[in-house]
């Protein structure tokens, strides 16, 4: 488990910069740059969306006497798909928007 993430905070951060290079060469740094700030703003508008509405369906279950189990696996692979967007870069941010998809 912990070769698991030793490798994923090796591995990750070399794919982001690889990414950030090949992106930058392609539309230039400025428009790179710009690009994830805009994919933080949707992801952050996307992720509060999504959390509401999760909130909203575990409230409405327990409501109904139910066990939110469902709401609660979505919540979680929401606050999981919050941090990749909150980690700056294309790779995670693609891995964070797959989280948020409904």
């Amino acid at each position: 488990m912990r070769l698991l993430f030793f490798l994923l905070f090796i591995i990750i951060p070399v794919i982001e910069i690889y990414l950030f290079i090949k992106v930058g060469a392609i539309i230039g740094a400025g428009n790179t740059i710009l690009i994830i700030f805009v994919t933080a703003i949707i992801g952050a508008g996307m992720l509060r969306s999504q959390g509401l509405q999760t909130l909203a369906k575990i409230q409405n279950s327990l409501n109904q006497f139910q066990l939110p189990a469902r709401e609660l696996v979505e919540g979680v692979l929401i606050v999981i798909g919050g941090a990749f967007l909150l980690t700056p870069g294309f790779f995670t941010d693609t891995i964070g928007f797959l989280f948020l998809i409904p």
